[in-house]
């Protein structure tokens, strides 16, 4: 199942893709008979169990309910996915190669930071940012969506809370970032943490730890990794941000950039107006933005 949320009478939305169109969530609980949402978010609340089991029945509903189809995916106006999480968790450094770059030793923990509902936007928003930073980056990242409540839960068991996982772009304003000790202001700026355009469910993806992920900055490949290079996988990710909190449905965990940010570059590499950055990630999607003017 490939979870959106979409513009709809000036609100959001949730849909699912479904070949190249658009189903309405709350249209498609309803014909298959399950309480109905139009929120992502409380979809996950209500039915995370039955994830699995609805996947299988999109592609048969929306073939025999045509009234259930929100328009053609090229002419819907997609946004985030969850418009509204109580939370957005980040993970630094957690890629060796990216450690290395940073000449920093190896974490024994994974590094947490946190960003806000208001950095997030979607897969056709323009990235804001330049018009407060003069060295603005590229991070291209996994993001995990919680799917079940997770509080205090094993690493074995952690990833049965995961609803799926989507591309995002952890831009961050390094000069900002770099003024201070902590990392909230190059982090936290409006509007400038594109993700999605879908969560890709588990059930589609497989093994999370086996993903191929690619960063290009005007087509041109800046990073380039796999998730099995990561320092802290996905399911401890999970249990150890529920060991000291607890992680809700809709709740969003960026896991870390690889190798090749462009402030590790010589010369640095920064993001300007009008440039066109693409997070592709193996069997979860491309997500493509640009950065806006000033």
């Amino acid at each position: 199942m490939r979870l959106v949320s979409y513009l709809h009478h000036g609100s959001a939305r949730g849909g699912v893709i479904v070949g190249d169109s658009v189903i309405d969530l709350k249209r498609f609980l309803t014909v298959a008979k399950v309480e109905p949402t139009a929120s992502v978010r409380e979809f996950l609340a209500m039915h995370a169990d039955a994830i699995a089991a609805l996947s299988g029945e999109t592609t048969r509903l929306a073939e025999l309910c045509p009234e259930i189809r929100a328009g053609a995916l090229a002419e819907v106006r997609l946004l985030s996915p969850v418009p509204d999480p109580a939370k957005v968790l980040c993970i630094g450094l957690n890629y060796k190669d990216h450690v290395a770059e940073t000449g920093r030793a190896l974490p024994q923990y994974p590094d947490v930071f946190v960003k806000f509902a208001s950095t997030l936007i979607g897969p056709q928003d323009e990235i804001r940012g330049a018009d407060v930073s003069d060295n603005l980056d590229f991070e291209g990242e996994v993001a995990v969506v919680i799917g079940r409540r997770a509080h205090g839960v094993s690493e074995a068991d952690a990833l049965s809370h995961v609803a799926g996982l989507a591309p995002l772009n952890d831009t961050t304003a390094r000069d900002l970032q770099y003024r201070g000790t902590q990392w909230t202001a190059g982090k936290a700026v409006d509007g400038s943490t594109p993700w999605g355009p879908a969560i890709v469910t588990l059930d589609e993806v497989g093994d999370p730890q086996t993903l191929e992920i690619r960063t290009r900055v005007n087509g041109v490949e800046v990073q380039h990794s796999n998730t099995r290079h990561q320092i802290f996988t996905i399911a401890k990710i999970v249990s150890y941000l529920s060991s000291f909190l607890a992680l809700e449905p809709g709740d969003l965990i960026a896991t870390g950039t690889p190798q090749g940010i462009g402030a590790k570059r010589t010369p640095p590499v920064w993001l300007a107006p009008g440039d066109v950055v693409e997070v592709d990630v193996d069997r979860v999607g491309l997500l493509r933005n640009s950065v806006a003017s000033l």
